[in-house]
């Protein structure tokens, strides 16, 4: 649906966040993605919850349209792992993600422990072999595991694997922070999906406005100041990206339809762009790694 055969694209629940499920796989096959990311499991008490259980209507339905469209869920998300026993909500999460089809299911770092940390997740990764389903720790630029040096070191540990957010790759400025590509490369095959935004690049002064920024105004990939092209030219040729900008401005402006196309279209010309870099960097045409 591409028309890039080699790089699969989806568009990540977070983009459309007040979309279900069902209407969410419509609109993405519609603005041409090849998957979805699927929230299984509302982060903040305020979202719209989606049940998607094994037996639920609305699991049905996603399925049905899955179907129709060929549109398929690659990750489902969010746990915030913070030191407390998640494991019943985990499992529930990997029912959901096993019943869609998804491989992976994204979590985050709050817990300052980092030993109990990787104790967790090497637990999560053991319980979703049985679904099928591999935890991928994201780096988050307001959460205690920020930073891509510390999400690889903590799933090298646990046996799981990372996902890579460009916006909070690019807000990331604690420790190492000048080391940040430098561990990108280094990590690349940890990486089993790409989150694209774009944003200025002057950094939110407060947590407050970074969580802002985060949850609610991102930028279309390529209209910004972040190096979108450069980071898919780090990672493995044909490693599946995401849009993930959400902007409940430009929603509102646009509707969910526009939005998903306009997202479309920019991630696009980001991998049109960092072919470019590619072959510049490997003349002969020789892979990158």
């Amino acid at each position: 649906m591409t028309g890039n055969a080699r790089r699969p694209v989806g568009l990540a629940q977070l983009s459309l966040l007040n979309t279900a499920p069902p209407e969410l796989v419509g609109v993405a096959a519609q603005a041409g993605f090849d998957f979805i990311g699927v929230r299984v499991r509302p982060v903040t008490v305020t979202e719209r919850p989606y049940d998607l259980q094994p037996g639920t209507p609305m699991l049905r339905e996603t399925l049905l349209r899955m179907r129709d469209t060929g549109v398929t869920v690659r990750d489902i998300e969010f746990l915030l792992l913070d030191g407390s026993d998640q494991r019943e909500a985990w499992l529930r999460m990997m029912e959901a993600g096993q019943a869609l089809g998804a491989s992976s299911l994204t979590v985050a770092g709050a817990d300052p422990d980092s030993a109990r940390l990787v104790r967790t997740l090497a637990r999560m990764t053991e319980d979703g072999r049985g679904f099928g389903i591999t935890p991928t720790l994201e780096a988050i630029s307001y959460q205690p595991v920020a930073s891509i040096a510390q999400t690889a070191d903590i799933a090298r540990q646990a046996g799981c694997r990372i996902v890579v957010d460009t916006l909070h790759f690019n807000r990331y400025n604690g420790s190492g922070a000048a080391a940040q590509w430098e561990e990108l490369r280094a990590n690349a095959e940890l990486v089993p999906l790409l989150q694209l935004c774009d944003g200025p690049a002057e950094r939110p002064v407060t947590r407050e406005a970074l969580v802002v920024e985060s949850r609610s105004e991102r930028g279309v990939p390529g209209e910004g100041d972040f190096r979108l092209a450069d980071a898919v030219a780090a990672l493995p040729d044909g490693l599946p990206v995401s849009a993930e900008a959400p902007s409940d401005r430009r929603v509102a402006e646009l509707g969910e339809l526009g939005w998903a196309r306009l997202l479309k279209s920019g991630v696009d010309a980001v991998l049109a762009t960092a072919g470019t870099v590619q072959a510049t960097a490997n003349p002969q045409g020789m892979g990158t790694r």
